[in-house]
């Protein structure tokens, strides 16, 4: 499903703004974390109730190829999207984190840290480009039910 998505065009030419688009990224900002588009639109829908998938599908693509939202893969997971984060992102580059995903409730979250050195943990002559971790396990409001 996430194909519908592209990525981001070499030089994205800006859309007008909606109240669809407009209530996406209310809802991105307001989340603090990375929503699948299904979750996008349950939020979306209170300031535009007749929003619909497909809408918010559109939206996303020309959000990302604008540069205004993140995508966030994770390995075996359907792509969400977040709002970007801090200064990093207004200079053309990527805030780099990571990100928790919670097994119980698959919710996903920043985590704003690295541990560096990651270098260290490739073979002998290979160079790392960019890497990816994810966290997993009981977020805080699953943790506690559990408990």
């Amino acid at each position: 499903m996430d194909a519908h998505i592209g990525h981001p065009a070499r030089s994205p030419r800006p859309t007008r703004q909606t109240r669809q688009k407009d209530a996406v990224l209310r809802s991105l900002a307001r989340s603090g974390r990375s929503l699948a588009p299904a979750e996008i639109l349950a939020l979306a829908r209170a300031e535009v109730p007749t929003l619909n998938l497909s809408t918010v599908y559109r939206q996303l693509r020309a959000l990302h190829e604008e540069a205004q939202v993140v995508k966030v893969d994770l390995p075996g997971q359907p792509a969400r999207f977040e709002a970007p984060c801090g200064q990093a992102h207004a200079r053309g580059r990527a805030h780099h984190h990571h990100h928790f995903h919670c097994v119980a409730c698959d919710r996903v979250f920043p985590i704003h840290a690295c541990p560096g050195g990651i270098d260290r943990l490739a073979p002998a002559g290979f160079q790392v480009e960019q890497h990816e971790i994810t966290l997993r396990g009981r977020c805080a409001d699953c943790a506690g039910a559990s408990a």
